[in-house]
């Protein structure tokens, strides 16, 4: 007797099926949030001020957050493996960051004026990472990226900038797709991720009008693909030839260690961006580097040129700041976060290679995102072009029902209150998930 094998045809009809039907629970299981929705769509586009998060049929609304621990406004309650993509490091209201950020408000808020804090918070950075001699600080990773390029730009008095494909470094300079029509006008040169010879060309080949080459040691939402450590360096080598500027944007891989990656790989830009985290949690960002190039923004210098921001050293951020580095995220503390995240993404990538399922979890320490459909090793963006979207929004639903949030994309990012248990309870979700769904997902 011959046996029938599913066309990939019907296969596809029913992953859409179960994607329909975990759709449908989702919405009966969320009117307040499909209403809370429909309401911001009469003042907002779309219902949204932050594109990231927004997600069809409706995002869920959260009304608040404890420990890692998240309840959406239907009354359900979430681990958060999200994390608020890396920025969420301390989880919710962390005592150490909530008591500085109560003190901070004690003093009275919008001085106008220096702060005792900000120095203190420049000290922690200044002595975290290798490459930051002088660092000054902003409202957001965008705006730091914005002003770590214009140094660039004014220091060496060219015009180019050397990016990545699938590179994010802000709402104003994204390159999924080659670039989005609301980024800023530079000129930008766009490389491919991980080819380190390729960029070694491209560096050569634009060397006398090159400004800065512009990287994420790690692709954060080109997918959570690690730079190689010979890439990087290739980067290093060409800007140094090139007379060209080396910026790391670490916005998210600043958590890898208590120096970021730059020290773990021990390869030093001339300049770092810095987010996220580096706040308390709190709006923040920050652009440092070598003391030559920051020096040019010292307002007791002739020509200085002008940074201003009403609330770059705004005293939450700062206090918080403070309180998160030298409190909490110690360099022990963030050696074990690495290496807790880095044993679950090869538990997570075992479950589906012993199930023979193409599923490949990519990243660094505790940031990681799944692709459905690939089982190659994803060095850049164009490699995982063929990750199944029916997959992964089969996944966020049905883990979402499972009760865990994370990105819509598939990111996601640990935070600091998440014990052995709960990491050990996702993997456990994630096994049950493909056990579940394993004739539906794509196989290898």
């Amino acid at each position: 007797m011959t046996q029938t094998v599913p066309s990939a045809s019907v296969e596809s009809a029913a992953l859409a099926q179960a994607v329909a039907r975990a759709r449908d629970r989702y919405v009966r299981e969320h009117p307040a949030s499909r209403a809370a929705h429909e309401a911001a769509t009469r003042v907002l586009p779309g219902g949204n001020t932050r594109t990231t998060i927004f997600h069809d049929p409706f995002p869920l609304t959260v009304r608040g957050g404890s420990g890692a621990r998240l309840t959406c406004v239907d009354g359900h309650a979430y681990v958060d493996m999200l994390g608020e993509y890396t920025a969420a490091l301390y989880g919710h209201s962390r005592p150490e960051i909530r008591a500085a950020i109560d003190a901070a408000l004690d003093r009275g808020i919008n001085l106008g004026a220096h702060g005792a804090m900000e120095e203190r918070l420049a000290s922690l950075i200044c002595e975290r990472f290798p490459s930051i001699e002088r660092v000054r600080f902003t409202n957001s990773g965008t705006e730091a990226n914005l002003m770590a390029v214009a140094t660039a730009i004014a220091v060496t008095g060219r015009r180019k900038v050397l990016v990545m494909e699938g590179g994010y470094h802000g709402a104003l300079m994204y390159f999924g797709a080659g670039g989005t029509p609301v980024n800023v006008p530079h000129a930008f040169v766009l490389g491919r991720y991980n080819d380190a010879e390729g960029a070694a060309r491209l560096v050569d080949a634009n060397a006398g009008e090159l400004a800065c080459i512009l990287v994420e040691p790690m692709l954060g939402a080109g997918g959570c693909i690690p730079g190689t450590a010979e890439f990087l360096q290739a980067l290093r080598d060409g800007a140094t030839r090139a007379g060209a500027i080396l910026i790391f944007d670490e916005v998210m891989t600043s958590r890898m260690s208590a120096g970021g990656r730059q020290a773990q790989l021990g390869i030093t830009p001339d300049m770092t961006t810095l987010g996220k985290y580096i706040g308390g949690g709190m709006s923040f960002g920050a652009f440092g580097g070598r003391a030559d190039l920051m020096r040019r923004y010292d307002p007791r210098s002739p020509g200085a040129l002008p940074h201003g921001g009403t609330f770059n050293n705004n005293v939450l951020s700062m206090a918080a700041g403070v309180a998160g580095l030298s409190q909490v995220f110690t360099a022990p503390v963030a050696d074990a976060l690495f290496a807790r995240g880095e044993a679950l993404r090869a538990r997570l990538n075992g479950a589906a290679a012993q199930r023979r399922i193409a599923a490949l979890w990519t990243g660094l320490g505790s940031a990681a995102t799944v692709h459905f459909g690939v089982t190659a090793p994803i060095r850049c963006p164009a490699d995982a072009a063929g990750t199944d979207p029916l997959a992964l929004e089969l996944f966020f639903f049905d883990m979402l029902a499972r009760g865990y949030y994370f990105a819509r994309r598939g990111m996601m990012a640990l935070n600091l209150d998440l014990d052995a248990a709960d990491l050990d309870a996702f993997a456990r979700a994630w096994e049950a998930f493909l056990d579940d769904n394993g004739a539906l997902l794509p196989a290898t």
